[in-house]
């Protein structure tokens, strides 16, 4: 499984855009406003290449060990009975004396590894948010950050029932499974 946080504000993420001959697309966001809401992403993918599960949070603000506890808690119902490794970069919540606590309790199911430092094109949770951030978020103006938690969880619902789409983004990172996979 490999983990991910992205925020997304009020100010858009602009992109190219269609419109009718001589009408200039114009935005109309809230100006300097800088409230975030966060997501925790996960894709999971199983040992044999088979099957790959997308779980996302949001949070607003910024995550910190305090709010990605319960995150992983919430990973860990999903899990039962199952043993899970964690790959993850090194955000400051992940490395926190908390964090390193919480974890040492986990080790019966959870086993962490981190990615190296500055290396986020190995983590296909990025191309996630890339793609996110493309299609649902692409030049969306919202009144307050409540109405980004729709378009964020349309787009991880369309990522989901697109199964060949979370291995596009490990293949991308150039992660696999040493055999072509096939998503069921």
């Amino acid at each position: 499984m490999l983990e991910d946080e992205s925020g997304v504000s009020q100010q858009p993420v602009v992109r190219r855009t269609w419109a009718p001959r001589g009408q200039t697309p114009v935005l109309h966001h809230t100006g300097a406003n800088w409230k975030r809401l966060s997501v925790a992403a996960a894709l999971a993918f199983r040992w044999d290449g088979r099957r790959t599960r997308l779980y996302f949070q949001t949070h607003p603000g910024t995550y910190t060990d305090t709010t990605l506890i319960p995150f992983l808690r919430a990973l860990k119902r999903h899990f039962r009975r199952q043993r899970v490794v964690l790959i993850w970069d090194g955000l400051g919540a992940h490395k926190s004396a908390r964090m390193a606590r919480y974890l040492a309790l986990q080790q019966p199911w959870l086993h962490v590894e981190r990615l190296p430092a500055y290396a986020p094109e190995l983590n296909p949770v990025e191309l996630l948010w890339g793609n996110l951030k493309a299609r649902e978020l692409a030049n969306l103006c919202p009144a307050d950050i409540a109405a980004l938690r729709h378009p964020v969880r349309s787009g991880c619902g369309r990522i989901r029932r697109a199964p060949a789409l979370p291995f596009a983004f490990l293949r991308h990172a150039g992660l696999g499974f040493g055999h072509e996979c096939h998503a069921n």
